[in-house]
């Protein structure tokens, strides 16, 4: 039996771990929706209910980012290993070779001669390539654009320890 239910964000992004209580609550408010088949039977004097071991927020939610410190690889892992500018990732074959982890760098998109600073909102994951030809500029400047705006990685709330049910493996990185 799982230790609880796994709460996700309206985006399937893991929120937390809440009591089979709150669950029912969320269900019966209509706030959430099952996001897998397998789920827990609660047996009331009336009533069986069957609530999912994963349920998903019917709207998003606005989660605090908070307690994340910067780094460079922190950077890199946010965005997956990913460059911001062209797309490109860790292990795709690109211009005729595979990119691997160190083919990647960390881009001020405010460069750092220009006032820019070590913050999750300015720096990206950029590839050499693309890291070289935006050079001292901002992305404009040189013709580029970004993927997606660079954002501070939500903190990890989830801390488990013991066996983590299957179901819940798919949503969260382990």
């Amino acid at each position: 039996m799982a230790p609880g239910v796994l709460l996700l964000n309206a985006s399937y992004e893991p929120l937390d771990i809440i009591p089979l209580r709150r669950a029912v609550s969320l269900l019966l408010r209509d706030r959430v929706e099952a996001a897998c088949a397998e789920s827990v039977v609660l047996h009331g004097a009336t009533t069986t209910w069957h609530v999912p071991t994963v349920i998903r927020l019917r709207y998003y939610v606005n989660a605090p980012r908070r307690g994340v410190t910067w780094s460079r690889e922190a950077v890199l892992r946010r965005d997956h290993f990913t460059c911001a500018y062209c797309g490109v990732q860790v292990g795709q074959r690109h211009n005729g070779r595979i990119y691997d982890r160190q083919d990647f760098t960390v881009d001020h998109v405010l460069p750092v001669s220009r006032g820019g600073r070590n913050t999750w909102g300015n720096t990206v994951c950029a590839c050499q390539a693309c890291n070289q030809r935006k050079a001292n500029r901002l992305p404009h400047e040189a013709n580029m654009h970004l993927h997606w705006e660079p954002k501070t990685p939500r903190a990890r709330y989830i801390v488990m320890s013991g066996e983590i049910p299957a179901t819940w493996k798919a949503y969260l990185e382990l």
